[in-house]
């Protein structure tokens, strides 16, 4: 049996990616500085809980060298930050696969202001963990970045390469350490016996995700916003609704991350669906599956770049393809989120 080590487990993507690594049969050791919000770990002593959850779950704050060896150490450290520990049988050795999630991020309303925040927590948890795992002896490293590391674009631009990303120019700086993350990740892969295995992220939605408080991104945050609104209102939507975008259905991403981390495909790998649309379009998609009439409303606010198109040309040659359009996507996705916010108004 694999043994796999989550980093970012209490989130989004890496919650979805735990789930998808125990269908494949792995002993699975979830980490992060919170427990999942929707999927939450176990309780102690030894609770089971909902099919999908890592085996193991680590309350640990990755900013602190000393928390990455803990992480990455087998068996886990007595402590009472772990939660959920179910006694796999595992030995004194450490990971087969470190995949590399966590990180201090939200959507443009968060990274649009957080600027130090997102540079100095990310680049600690980054070079720490890099680190650490190269130095532990992990087989394979996986590390999430984004295609915030291009340059903005113009709608129609032909794709742009893997390549293309240098010479650099990211919209923010929530791009400009993922570049520099990246280069840490293939450093420590070159001087150490570590297969180093990069994805840039595309936007990824879905249910179980952030979906209000300020770090949702434009899907959760559209969502919830018709599902919030009655039915002949309006809602308010940053921008002017022409910047283009790709939104990559969670299944659909934690599917592509396995496929790379299994193969031997090198350097960094676009990952994301070929379905571009404008927020416009994204806004009337929400809409339809909402079944409600809804006017819209643009006003100022942080949107990011004009455009997003990036060549997926290296994660097909693995055979991967995203599957889910965006109206199905949207379709499950409007619905958790409508469960939500339905639930939420009964308790205030």
């Amino acid at each position: 049996m694999k043994r796999a080590l989550v980093c970012g487990a209490g989130g989004f993507i890496g919650g979805h990616l735990v789930k998808k690594l125990k269908r494949e049969g792995y002993w699975v050791r979830g980490v992060d500085i919170k427990p999942h919000e929707f999927a939450p770990p176990p309780v102690p002593p030894n609770i089971g809980g909902p099919g999908g959850q890592a085996d193991e779950f680590l309350l640990l704050d990755l900013r602190d060298p000393q928390n990455c060896r803990a992480a990455l150490t087998l068996p886990a450290p007595r402590s009472p930050q772990l939660w959920g520990v179910r006694g796999a049988g595992v030995g004194e050795s450490t990971f087969d696969e470190v995949y590399q999630l966590a990180a201090d991020m939200g959507g443009m309303g968060f990274i649009s202001v957080a600027e130090c925040e997102v540079l100095r927590n990310n680049a600690l948890i980054n070079i720490h963990m890099a680190h650490t795992a190269a130095e532990m002896g992990v087989a394979r490293y996986f590390f999430s970045s984004s295609v915030c590391i291009y340059r903005d674009m113009q709608p129609d631009e032909p794709p742009l390469t893997e390549d293309d990303a240098i010479p650099a120019e990211p919209d923010n700086e929530y791009g400009w350490e993922k570049l520099y993350a990246e280069r840490v990740a293939m450093a420590y892969g070159r001087r150490y016996p570590m297969k180093v295995r990069i994805a840039r992220f595309e936007n990824c939605y879905g249910s179980e995700g952030t979906w209000n408080g300020g770090r949702e991104k434009a899907p959760a945050a559209i969502c919830r916003k018709v599902a919030e609104a009655e039915d002949g209102g309006t809602i308010e939507v940053w921008g002017d609704g022409t910047a283009i975008r790709v939104f990559t259905y969670v299944d659909d991403l934690v599917d592509g991350i396995y496929t790379l981390m299994q193969s031997d495909l090198e350097g960094p790998v676009n990952l994301g669906s070929d379905e571009r649309v404008t927020v416009a379009d994204l806004v009337r998609t929400v809409i339809e599956v909402s079944g409600k009439r809804i006017k819209v409303k643009y006003v100022p606010g942080p949107v990011g770049v004009h455009a997003r198109n990036f060549s997926k040309a290296r994660i097909k040659s693995l055979g991967w393809e995203a599957k889910v359009s965006l109206k199905e996507g949207v379709a499950q996705t409007y619905l958790w989120i409508e469960a939500q916010v339905k639930a939420a108004r009964k308790t205030e």
